[in-house]
């Protein structure tokens, strides 16, 4: 065995950079055994068989994607004796001058930069021009000396000509300089929209080009084989949870099938791996984050800063966690995978452990990095189910069905989306929260026909009452129509809203369902329930092929000289 069988990288990178020169170096030509995918990374195994020599070797294994996080890098092996002595690790940058793209954009912008040399020549001209026409101006409106001859003096039609060349000239000037400018300025866009376009694909190209080669030295007391496991981190992978769930009306069960939707954009493929989906959180530490003090003072400044992450107690940016690399710890004992009991889905192995599980895919699993989405089986279960319709015929006259239930499986359900089923009959796509084992749960299946609702105004009536303190009353009487159209019994349970007066001088009254039949939330009634805010619930059961007509009456009374909102 190797002695000792991990070390990690952080603690060696740096320490150890020089090789003996007597060290034997062997790339390794590794393969990918296994994958733990996280909710936004995952863990990649690879396995190696390597001849030591007698005394120090060098293996690398060279090409590996660039974006591995270095603190997650382990090796192990089984074999010959042999001692780890370190590994560490060295990104590698491809020349990406070579590129076709970037020699045509290269290309490109040297164009521009010599049209943009070419304009600022053509400034240049103008501006000697401009001086000249200065000192012209200047010599011409100058006096003659004294002790010179005697000179012709201009004449009114000379200033004239000498003022209208100098307009025309300055308006020539001027013309070709804005033209320039803005030529220049619509060439500045250019070469700055170019260079960030080379800078961008200069990035893009740099980070698919470069690669991680990592080393791993051993001294070795004689020659002989050694199978080497590497495992290391890196991000471009995710996983989250999927569920079809099929209402088996005639078992009155619900029959759901968890899957898991796997991509896989970290620049490896995964061919026939060990596949395992797990549900813990790397990227949100070990432990829970510290309370910072909330402090409250006097305002100082005139404006009144934002509150910050840290000032509300954010814990700033997470950290890998300690707990999740030790988690790491490779089984070098030989992979084999486990053949799947006979059933419709192979279902996963589940591994619960104290913070997290993990689902081990039982077949052998294929994910291309191309970022596609990936369907994977976890299990298929049947829960029995207790059936309900419910409905809010004032906002709209339709029943919607759903599936109480108990999760009594092993596995807990992490919360994802979820299309719901009647029979085989695709009819809602909804979303399932988290759900523990032996935790109770709902299922809302959609909208279903074969139980109807109408809700009709029957009359709506105001009247006058009292002598001397006249009253205003209106009276509203709705029918609530049910029907059972199902060749089974059902559950019916659905909504409506009682007026609630936010004055004294307001009054609302209940008629129908009578007063004394309505319970509350302490004392539920026999068919209807008040609860807050007026909202009143009836609960039905319906036999098959029934229709129960419901009587929804209430009154408002208030003052004749008061104005009220909210009547319909």
């Amino acid at each position: 065995m190797i002695r000792p069988p991990v070390l990690r990288l952080p603690l060696l990178i740096s320490v150890f950079v020089c090789t003996s020169a007597s060290a034997a170096t062997t790339p390794a030509a590794s393969t990918i055994t296994a994958a733990t995918v996280y909710s936004d990374r995952a863990v990649v195994t690879r396995v190696a068989r390597v001849e030591l020599t007698a005394g120090q070797n060098e293996i690398t294994f060279p090409g590996l994607p660039a974006r591995i996080l270095d603190n997650s890098i382990q090796v192990s092996g089984r074999g010959v004796a042999a001692t780890l002595l370190d590994v560490n690790a060295r990104t590698l940058h491809a020349d990406t001058t070579t590129d076709l793209r970037v020699k045509t954009l290269e290309d490109e912008l040297i164009a521009l930069q010599r049209q943009d040399r070419t304009l600022r020549d053509q400034l240049g001209v103008l501006d000697q021009q401009t001086a000249l026409l200065a000192k012209i101006e200047n010599v011409t409106t100058q006096p003659a000396p004294r002790d010179s001859a005697a000179a012709p003096r201009p004449t009114i039609d000379d200033w004239q000509k000498l003022l209208a060349f100098s307009a025309n000239t300055t308006a020539r000037l001027a013309s070709e300089r804005q033209a320039l400018d803005e030529q220049r300025e619509a060439l500045d866009r250019k070469i700055s929209a170019l260079k960030a376009q080379l800078k961008e694909l200069r990035g893009q190209l740099a980070a698919r080009h470069a690669t991680k080669t990592v080393t791993a030295r051993f001294t070795a007391e004689q020659a002989g084989p050694l199978d080497i496991t590497l495992a290391y981190a890196l991000p471009g992978a995710a996983w989250s949870p999927a569920y079809d769930a099929r209402l088996r009306s005639e078992e009155r069960a619900v029959e759901l099938t968890y899957s898991g939707i796997v991509r896989n954009a970290t620049g490896e493929d995964w061919t026939d791996i060990a596949l395992t989906l797990s549900t813990a959180r790397p990227n949100l530490g070990g432990g829970a984050p510290e309370l910072r003090p909330w402090i409250v003072d006097v305002l100082q400044n005139p404006v009144r800063p934002e509150p910050s992450a840290a000032t509300l107690g954010g814990a700033g940016s997470p950290k890998l966690s300690q707990t999740f690399i030790n988690s790491m710890a490779l089984d070098v004992a030989p992979f084999t995978l486990q053949p799947a009991a006979d059933s419709a889905l192979a279902v996963a192995a589940l591994d619960n452990a104290a913070t997290s599980a993990s689902f081990k895919i039982p077949a052998a699993a294929t994910i291309p990095s191309d970022n596609s989405a990936q369907k994977l089986g976890i299990a298929t279960v049947k829960l029995a189910a207790h059936l309900q319709y419910q409905a809010t015929p004032k906002q709209l006259e339709a029943a919607f069905l759903s599936a109480y239930a108990t999760n009594t499986t092993e596995y807990p359900f992490i919360a994802g989306t979820l299309s719901a089923f009647l029979d085989n009959t695709f009819v809602a796509t909804s979303r399932l929260k988290t759900v523990m084992p032996g935790e109770k749960f709902q299922l809302d299946l959609g909208a279903d026909e074969g139980v109807a609702f109408k809700r009709r105004l029957v009359n709506r009536f105001t009247e006058t009452t009292g002598f001397t303190n006249k009253t205003r009353r209106i009276t509203y009487d709705f029918l609530i129509t049910i029907t059972n159209n199902k060749p089974t019994a059902e559950r019916v349970v659905f909504k409506d809203v009682l007026p609630v007066s936010r004055d004294e001088k307001i009054t609302v009254k209940l008629l129908a369902p009578a007063e004394k039949d309505v319970g509350t939330l302490d004392k539920p009634g026999r068919e209807v329930t008040r609860e807050e805010d007026g909202k009143l619930v009836w609960r039905l059961d319906l036999k098959p092929g029934e229709k129960r007509e419901i009587p929804f009456t209430f009154t408002i009374d208030h003052p004749v000289d008061l104005t009220i909102t909210g009547v319909e």
